[in-house]
Formats: C-alpha cells, sequence, structure tokens
C-alpha cells in the first residue's frame, strides 16, 4: 500500500529507549472516559498469559531502539516506524471528515511507540500484549518489533498487514469516540454471561472498520493488498491462535473466518454504517 506523506499533525510519543517523551503535532489529548480492560484492545492479544503462549514476547538479545525526541525522529526510527507513522497519517485523514459529516466531535488518537516495556494510561504496556488500544488515553500502543513475530511466527507479512494493525486498532478509537465503547462495557456489565460474545462482536466490527478505510483509499492500494490482509485475518482468529485451546464460548476477537468475513465486508462495501456486527451477532 502506498502510504508515503506522513502529517506534521499527527500525535506521537516515543518511550524508545533514552529518546521519547515528544508529542508531534496539536496539544496534549484529554482522557477519555471510557476505562476498559486492556486485554479487550490486544489486536492479536487475547490472553497473553495464555493464548498468545505462542507469540514470544521481544528477544532478550535484541538491541535496545533508540527513540526520537521529534515527530521526524520517531518516525524515522526504522522503516516500521515509518510505516507506522504513514498509516496513522492516512487514517486522522479519512476517517476525521466522516466524524464532521455526522457532527460527531473528533480528537487524533496518540501514536504511542515503545520497546519491550512501556507505560499506558491502562497500566504497564509489555510487547507479548501485541498492539493496543487504550480507551483512557486515547493512544495506540506498539513495539514494532512485533512486525517480525507477525511475519515470521504467523505468516502474515507484507506492508497492508501492518497497515490492518494499525487500522484496526484505530477502529477501536472510533468506536470509543462514538460511545459504542461506552455502550458495550455497560452492555457487558448487565449481561457477565454474554460478555466474550459482545466483545467478539467489538472486535469483529474493528476488523471491518479496518477494510473501510482501506476501501476508502483504494487508490493506493497495491496487487497483493487483499491477500496481505485476509491472511493475517486469517491467522489471528481466536480458533488458530488458540489451536483449540480455548472453547468457543471464551472467545474474545472471532475465529478466523468471522475476521476474515468483516474484514471483507469492509473492504467490499466501504460503509461504515455495514459495520454493525452487533446486530449480526448478538440476535
Amino acid at each position: 500500500m502506498r502510504l508515503n506523506d506522513i502529517s506534521r499533525n499527527i500525535r506521537v510519543r516515543d518511550q524508545r529507549g533514552s529518546g521519547g517523551g515528544g508529542l508531534g503535532g496539536g496539544g496534549k489529548l484529554g482522557c477519555g472516559a471510557v476505562v476498559l480492560a486492556i486485554a479487550g484492545y490486544f489486536i492479536f492479544g487475547l490472553d497473553p498469559m495464555s493464548t498468545l503462549g505462542m507469540v514470544d514476547s521481544v528477544q532478550t538479545d535484541a538491541p535496545v531502539q533508540t527513540g526520537g525526541q521529534t515527530l521526524e525522529e520517531s518516525c524515522s526510527v526504522n522503516e516500521y516506524s515509518r510505516e507506522t507513522c504513514a498509516a496513522l497519517s492516512s487514517l486522522d485523514a479519512t476517517w476525521q471528515p466522516l466524524f464532521q459529516q455526522a457532527g460527531i466531535p473528533f480528537t487524533q488518537p496518540t501514536l504511542n511507540f515503545y520497546d519491550g516495556r512501556g507505560q499506558s494510561g491502562c497500566g504497564a504496556a509489555q510487547s507479548a500484549m501485541g498492539p493496543f488500544y487504550c480507551p483512557s488515553d486515547q493512544g495506540i500502543y506498539i513495539d514494532t518489533s512485533f512486525y517480525d513475530q507477525l511475519d515470521r511466527q504467523l505468516g502474515a507479512g507484507g506492508d497492508f498487514a501492518r497497515a490492518y494493525v494499525m487500522a484496526h486498532e484505530y477502529g477501536h478509537h472510533v468506536q470509543n469516540l462514538t460511545g459504542q465503547a461506552t455502550q458495550v462495557r455497560q452492555l457487558q456489565q448487565q449481561n457477565p454471561g454474554a460478555a466474550n460474545r459482545i466483545q467478539v462482536a467489538m472486535e469483529l466490527q474493528a476488523d471491518c472498520y479496518a477494510g473501510v478505510w482501506a476501501a476508502k483509499n483504494r487508490e493506493l492500494m497495491e496487487p497483493g493488498d487483499i491477500e496481505e490482509g485476509m491472511t493475517a485475518a486469517s491467522s489471528i482468529g481466536d480458533d488458530t491462535l488458540t489451536q483449540g485451546r480455548v472453547s468457543p464460548d471464551n472467545f474474545t476477537h472471532g475465529t478466523s473466518a468471522q475476521r476474515m468475513e468483516w474484514l471483507q465486508r469492509g473492504l467490499k462495501t466501504g460503509d461504515e454504517d455495514q459495520c454493525d456486527t452487533f446486530s449480526a451477532l448478538l440476535r
């Protein structure tokens, strides 16, 4: 996917190495009202202590990355950093007008780079968690070494697969801003027996939103991108990741087939209104 331009207005914080604390673009984001467990927001995580046991944490002998003090430095640490910043720029540019058209206040999320361990508004960030969204500080958190794991251990390489990671987490930001995340939390509290099914609907909606973003930028897509996305979605289904160790009643992100289906729906329709996973799954 040809995402080359990086806006100077994106919001980036860097906790890697000795660099960090830098905030690119704009002022400080306010904290959201929703406080959800981080576990519900891992793109590939589920429970990092069990279902992600097959995905190793960052290698202990890997060199510590040095972060940037400025937006330009942070987005230039490595190719993965550049890709991630470019994806964020595109996501901001795609979703902000949609919020304006709907008359809903829009706030850009903050991209937080860290290396191995970091801190988020939802608590400690660790590489084994995978990328995640924290609603309390409206931040997307990522250790870019995860992309190597995505390729080597899950067999989902390619720039579009990596963009899908960002687009899914951005989908959680959309849910936060629209109030869907608050409604989900309330619904889970009212129906604890259905909490996992509700969480699955939320995760699949984020997949659908990722597809919508890609569809609205179809002119930037390249041959093989859709196949990369489908491979990534297939490799991260609950049934595939857990290899039967977790029962369907305990799934939190959806099966491989479901994740592919909803990503595909977003790609085909390019319409966020077609991402009502709750009506489809919670009848």
